[in-house]
């Protein structure tokens, strides 16, 4: 790799899937002004690659090279977009919503040059189930304070037994698709202004 790769996120989980993939980075993260939250108007596919856009756009200005990744990821039930739980009544609505139900998790991508108006996007989708979960499971989950950070209010790396894939890859429901990384950066690699 001839060039530096900036992550452009806090997130601990995937500064950890980085790192056991092998890749040397550095993090930049954005402010928390470019969170995007949820949106009315557009659909969640929609929301996870913008959010994903915004956040590289705004590292991007920061650098005069070298290649920023971003991504950002919700989880969705039904109609209903569930991101970061703002407190412990909002987690526990969201893990209500999706109790004894198979949702998805969504992450969006965005691999861009620096100094350049240079990107891609890309969006993996995991399909999950969740058990049905009684009042104390609930309650000692909430009480763990496990769920702060975490789109859909519960973390699939903590090894939770009443959380199962159905379809797609773990790493997207932790928040980056590792296992896609080395594709997507041959494909920006592509079309690079360098």
């Amino acid at each position: 790799m001839n060039y530096e790769l900036i992550l452009a996120s806090q997130s601990p989980r995937r500064r950890q899937l980085l790192t056991e993939a092998g890749y040397t980075f550095t993090v930049d993260a954005p402010d928390d002004s470019v969170e995007r939250g949820i949106c009315s108007k557009c659909s969640p596919e929609e929301l996870v690659i913008e959010s994903a856009f915004l956040k590289a756009a705004a590292i991007a200005k920061r650098h005069e090279s070298g290649l920023i990744l971003a991504a950002d990821t919700v989880a969705v039930c039904g109609s209903e977009t569930l991101g970061k739980p703002t407190n412990r009544d909002h987690a526990e609505k969201m893990l209500r919503t999706m109790s004894g139900k198979v949702h998805r998790v969504l992450t969006g991508v965005c691999l861009r040059w620096a100094g350049t108006a240079t990107f891609k996007t890309w969006l993996e989708e995991t399909t999950l189930e969740m058990s049905i979960l009684d009042d104390d499971l609930l309650e000692e989950y909430l009480d763990s304070d496990g769920w702060v950070g975490k789109a859909g209010a519960f973390g699939y790396q903590d090894g939770l037994d009443w959380v199962r894939i159905k379809e797609g890859l773990e790493s997207t429901v932790v928040g980056l698709p590792i296992e896609k990384l080395p594709e997507w950066i041959a494909e920006i690699n592509s079309v690079s202004p360098r």
